[in-house]
């Protein structure tokens, strides 16, 4: 099994269920095994859990879509600016000048986005499905992370393929419908 350095932080800002340590296990579980599926070892994920009214405002101010929704990601970089900047000294030699606490560098993780979650939205869905709560929960954290990574659905065929994703990901994880 891969060593991986993905970190969970999450909050709740709902009164609808309570977020227990189960369920943040069996997140972190899904999280560990969504990276290892993605070759995405490293980074820290940051999940609300909230209602449909934070959620309604959240998407209307961001995606201009006034109503609520299930889940919102916000990714922390878009493909391609995940280039390093190496400052040199003056002299133009090929070492990179070297930083005052420089070896505490190496303890910071780079934050992926924020999933946003409607706890209430994740109820009704679960009930509509005939899963329990958790999955449904589950499902919609994994979907979230993988938006945060680069997927998208826009095309009937991306679609199919994260789904597809998500569905592997939550079999393996033990949450199945």
């Amino acid at each position: 099994m891969a060593n991986s350095d993905l970190t969970l932080e999450w909050n709740s800002e709902q009164d609808h269920i309570e977020i227990t340590p189960e369920l943040i296990a069996k997140l972190e579980e899904l999280l560990r095994l969504a990276g290892e599926m993605e070759g995405v070892t490293e980074g820290e994920v940051a999940l609300s859990f909230v209602d449909d009214e934070a959620i309604h405002e959240l998407n209307k101010q961001y995606r201009g879509i006034n109503k609520p929704t299930d889940v919102l990601s916000f990714a922390m970089s878009e493909a391609g600016e995940e280039e390093i900047e190496i400052h040199y000294d003056q002299a133009g030699e090929d070492e990179p000048d070297e930083q005052p606490g420089e070896g505490e560098e190496d303890s910071f993780i780079e934050p992926l986005g924020d999933i946003i979650i409607s706890v209430p939205r994740a109820m009704e869905q679960a009930e509509d499905y005939g899963h329990s709560v958790e999955r449904e929960l589950g499902f919609l954290f994994v979907h979230g992370f993988l938006h945060l990574i680069g997927y998208d659905h826009q095309s009937e065929e991306d679609e199919i393929s994260m789904f597809a994703k998500q569905e592997d990901i939550l079999q393996k994880a033990g949450l199945s419908r």
